[in-house]
């Protein structure tokens, strides 16, 4: 089967909406054509110029980034810094630059649950998880279709609640309506009162869904004119937010965890508060700069929390009260190519897909 390249971001942004990214943030496709057909697909955590001459060499017309490499507006494009140098190769060899950001750190099947997997984390939930995501949809379906509506609506995303689906809640009832001189009535008589044994059904779903369940009900609802309405709710997406916590499978003291830390995510160095006398277990993780959910951690009761890009002065907010930690940004989102790489070949089997082998860290230890 031939695909395109809009094919691969649409596999993509099911995983991870764009709609999750903040506000900040340039998700999405920086260069290429939606409509050309994929080659090759390169996985890699930045783009650079050395990147895209991997691409190049692998045959490969799209790369799929953690970071997007037009971060800012750009109001020219001579090749004065590499972030223009690297723009201007891509666009000159037509390779597409797709980056999938802050969206895929949000997600439970994301970032930081790449990162829980290294450590070996287990019972793992978002740290913070984001509200006001989630809608309700109330309607009202004749008994006899309600199979058929409730099915349309699942297929269309509604009624998933973490690992259950096909959730709903169901009150029977009396449907009344009067079809008047111009209706086309699915049940019931113009002219004439009718009363219907109906379910009330109720439903939630993500908002970004909106659209896609209301023109799902439409089409698989009977009536020619379907009653319903939504709620927006302030409830907790208990699978979209920010940072991850969990369990090590034993007790740990902090020193031997550190030393297990370094090995399992490969690190030439950490820094870190003054480790606690009490065994660790309940670890709060959070890729790239996630220093804001410190005061997260500490509220979820975790014995250490793992992050990067920490200032000198933040470290003094863990006040001995859990064990503060920074990896490093590269070192804690790096894996993240390979989950990229996970989820594309899983999906495109056909399509030669790559990891990277360009080093992209800025930073060197000596």
């Amino acid at each position: 089967m031939v695909y395109l390249i809009k094919h691969v971001i649409s596999h993509l942004e099911s995983i991870a909406p764009p709609v999750y990214q903040e506000n900040y943030d340039n998700s999405g496709l920086i260069t290429g054509d939606r409509e050309a057909e994929v080659a090759g697909i390169l996985c890699s955590l930045d783009v650079t110029e050395a990147v895209v001459e991997e691409a190049i060499t692998n045959g490969c017309n799209l790369i799929v980034a953690h970071h997007p490499i037009v971060f800012r507006g750009l109001k020219s494009l001579t090749g004065k810094n590499y972030v223009e140098r690297t723009v201007i190769l891509a666009i000159k060899n037509d390779i597409a630059i797709y980056a999938i950001h802050t969206n895929l750190d949000a997600v439970y099947q994301g970032v930081n649950q790449k990162i829980a997997q290294k450590i070996g984390m287990q019972q793992t939930q978002i740290l913070a998880p984001k509200k006001g995501l989630l809608t309700k949809l109330t309607t009202f379906v004749p008994k006899e279709s309600a199979n058929e509506v409730l099915n349309a609506l699942y297929q269309a995303g509604a009624g998933t609640i973490g690992e259950y689906a096909h959730c709903s809640f169901q009150i029977p009832g009396k449907g009344t309506f009067l079809p008047l001189d111009g209706a086309d009535p699915h049940l019931g008589v113009r002219g004439e009162e009718a009363r219907v044994d109906e379910l009330r059904v109720e439903l939630m779903f993500p908002e970004h869904l909106r659209t896609g369940i209301v023109r799902a009900l439409r089409e698989a609802h009977p009536y020619e004119e379907v009653a319903y309405y939504l709620h927006s709710l302030e409830n907790e997406h208990q699978e979209v937010g920010s940072g991850m916590v969990g369990m090590l499978p034993e007790p740990m003291d902090g020193k031997s965890f550190l030393l297990q830390l370094k090995a399992s995510m490969g690190l030439e160095v950490l820094k870190h508060t003054a480790i606690l006398d009490k065994k660790v277990q309940r670890i709060a993780i959070c890729g790239g700069a996630g220093i804001f959910l410190l005061g997260s951690a500490m509220q979820a009761s975790a014995d250490v929390f793992i992050t990067a890009d920490v200032k000198y002065h933040e470290f003094f907010d863990a006040d001995r009260k859990l064990l503060l930690v920074d990896i490093g940004h590269y070192e804690s989102e790096i894996y993240t190519k390979e989950l990229l790489k996970d989820l594309l070949s899983q999906k495109f089997s056909n399509i030669a897909t790559y990891l990277t082998n360009i080093v992209t860290n800025p930073i060197s230890y000596l």
